[in-house]
């Protein structure tokens, strides 16, 4: 607990020290984002045992945009399994802009987490499916990641992205034509439900649950349900920490080093497995279409604490953030045969 006392108390301070931060413009390609107010901050963090804390904004509703993928991509991996899911999508990094007209040698997306990936994604789920019943699940699904917090629905941005989407509809017939898509696809329904997901609005206490979740081996940590299978959620962690901040995927992994997703309402998801989720809001993007001030406060926060995955080996760096009087655990160090 005093451990996590102290994890907060830099958590407020690096809030406070980005606070005044003013480099970076809205998203201006669907009209909606680029109405919402650049000064709005927040900060949330959950920790595995279900504490909370919080720091500005974290309480506004922001739609998910992008960081909706590594969800859809957990439901498809769920539903379908890697083998099948992965006949349709990639898992390299594309390094292109995120949706940037192009496919990889074989004619699929290069990852689930960029444009391309998320169209295809959202085709897997539930392909037969009444659209109304996928939207349920993924919302639903949304809901248990958090622990029983339902999220909210964007219609403004969602038909403003809607009318906006001519480069997502070229996306979606460009992998048509190289059949990349399951048999019997709807591109009309498959690029509803995209758009749909990204609409979805959470608060950034909301998403910090969600992360606590991916950061337990997909165990909620509130309704102590199995939300995402463990083999699954290591897919989702692997994809997310290559290529979930666009085209500074590689940059990130390097200097900050664990699994993150943005989004370009501002929204970024941050994972430390085994120890807990961050969401950082602020609508103000850079050049590769990251929150700008989401990126400085990850840059410090590795200043002074040790998280990045090769900082230290994992029991180490989790025994000593967290409470230190319980003996490391042999068991899960057994090799799978």
């Amino acid at each position: 607990m005093q451990k996590m006392a102290q994890i907060q108390q830099v958590l407020e301070q690096l809030y406070q020290q980005t606070r005044s931060i003013s480099e970076g413009k809205v998203a201006s390609y669907i009209p909606q984002l680029a109405r919402v107010d650049p000064n709005q901050y927040g900060v949330a963090v959950c920790f595995l045992n279900g504490e909370e804390a919080s720091w500005g904004q974290s309480e506004t509703d922001f739609c998910l945009q992008s960081v909706c993928k590594p969800i859809n991509y957990a439901l498809a991996l769920e539903e379908l399994g890697e083998e099948q899911v992965h006949q349709h999508v990639g898992f390299e990094p594309s390094g292109s802009a995120f949706n940037a007209l192009t496919l990889n040698q074989q004619g699929l997306p290069h990852n689930p987490l960029i444009n391309s990936g998320g169209i295809m994604c959202a085709s897997l789920i539930q392909n037969a499916a009444a659209l109304s019943d996928r939207f349920g699940t993924i919302n639903q699904s949304w809901a248990a990641l958090s622990g029983g917090l339902v999220p909210g629905f964007d219609n403004a941005v969602y038909q403003s992205e809607r009318a906006h989407a001519d480069r997502n509809y070229a996306l979606a017939h460009f992998m048509r034509e190289q059949g990349a898509f399951p048999a019997n696809t709807s591109l009309e329904n498959t690029l509803e439900l995209y758009f749909q997901a990204c609409s979805i609005t959470v608060k950034a206490s909301q998403l910090a649950r969600v992360g606590a979740t991916l950061a337990s081996g997909g165990h909620c940590v509130f309704s102590q349900k199995q939300i995402i299978s463990p083999r699954n959620l290591r897919h989702v962690l692997t994809v997310m920490a290559m290529c979930g901040m666009y085209d500074y995927s590689g940059e990130f992994a390097f200097r900050i080093g664990v699994p993150a997703k943005s989004g370009v309402s501002g929204a970024l998801l941050i994972v430390v497995p085994g120890l807990m989720g961050l969401a950082i809001w602020s609508p103000p993007l850079d050049h590769y279409g990251n929150s700008v001030r989401g990126v400085s406060f990850c840059q410090e926060l590795v200043k002074k604490l040790p998280l990045h995955v090769y900082e230290q080996w994992p029991a180490q760096r989790n025994s000593s953030l967290l409470a230190s009087d319980h003996d490391l655990d042999d068991s899960r160090l057994e090799i799978t045969q």
